[in-house]
């Protein structure tokens, strides 16, 4: 929940960007940067007292189709650290050493990426609903009639009208995206901590700057790395029904009608989340397990 508070509306300018129409020739873009496209979206819905703006955006503006990712963001991180536990464990066996014994930066990016395969399952239908909620707004500036009223609403139409395949859109590409991803994701958290921990102390009990830190850098590796197959996704799982085939004929539909720049459609605004939104995460992350400990639960 930290990181999606954190990083929805910067993660909604993304999708925004990523998704919008090319241009009519002699037309400007809808989006022409990051920064002119946050503005669009917060004069189409009014200017709001600075004190009310963060609570108003949760239903509306900068914070469109934050229900799904927070809904599933609990049941999507708790399978996401299960599968990197359960990577770790692999890697262990398969090596023969101590479970106490330190892992190695290789094992830890093998866990990583490991981890994007059971976290995929519950991911992608909540990305391909965040992605469509998100795009909505724009169909409307566009005079077309509004699809669907919410997150529930969206699944059920979803599924009404393509069964489960429908719901699971993009789960190719979300693979894509995050398997990569994560080994850059854990794998650079795990250095950067391992990095900053002063010698002779774990890097268990490093204190909640330096986390968060590691925790931010870790972030921005990962988009580094995710954002032109997270560009891939967007398409994929808001067009509409039959434009491509599959990721590689969205890939080639991009390069042929748009050219390599449209794989980094959007990058500004990732790199930009990428950092407090992680940090965030990470920061909670490791509170928790704090607290659970202290509770003798973890």
């Amino acid at each position: 929940m930290c990181l999606v508070a954190t990083g929805h509306p910067l993660d909604l300018i993304k999708v925004n960007m990523q998704t919008q129409e090319k241009p009519k020739p002699g037309q400007p873009p809808m989006y022409t940067n990051a920064v002119d496209c946050a503005r669009k979206m917060v004069a189409k819905d009014g200017v709001r007292p600075l004190l009310l703006l963060v609570v108003i955006r949760l239903v509306r503006g900068l914070y469109r189709g934050m229900s799904a990712p927070l809904v599933g963001v609990t049941p999507i991180f708790a399978v996401c650290f299960w599968g990197y536990d359960m990577g770790k464990l692999i890697a262990i066996k398969a090596s023969g050493q101590s479970p106490t014994a330190p892992l190695s930066m290789g094992q830890i990016m093998f866990a990583g990426g490991f981890s994007a395969i059971p976290a995929t399952v519950v991911m992608a239908p909540g990305e391909r609903i965040k992605c469509l909620l998100q795009i909505q707004a724009q169909a409307v500036e566009r005079g077309e009639p509004k699809l669907y009223d919410g997150m529930v609403d969206c699944a059920k139409k979803l599924y009404r009208t393509g069964g489960i395949s429908s719901i699971y859109r993009g789960w190719e590409a979300t693979l894509l995206r995050d398997v990569p991803g994560s080994v850059g994701y854990f794998g650079g958290f795990e250095a950067i901590k391992r990095g900053l921990t002063p010698k002779g102390q774990d890097p268990a009990d490093l204190n909640a700057f330096r986390v968060f830190v590691a925790g931010g850098f870790a972030g921005i590796l990962n988009w580094v790395i995710a954002i032109p197959p997270d560009v891939l996704k967007s398409r994929i799982q808001t067009a509409p029904e039959g434009t491509y085939r599959g990721i590689r004929h969205c890939f080639q539909v991009l390069m042929k009608e748009e050219g390599p720049s449209a794989l980094f459609r959007g990058v500004g605004p990732a790199m930009v989340r990428a950092f407090p939104a992680n940090a965030a995460c990470f920061l909670g992350v490791e509170f928790s397990k704090k607290f659970l400990g202290y509770c003798g639960l973890y």
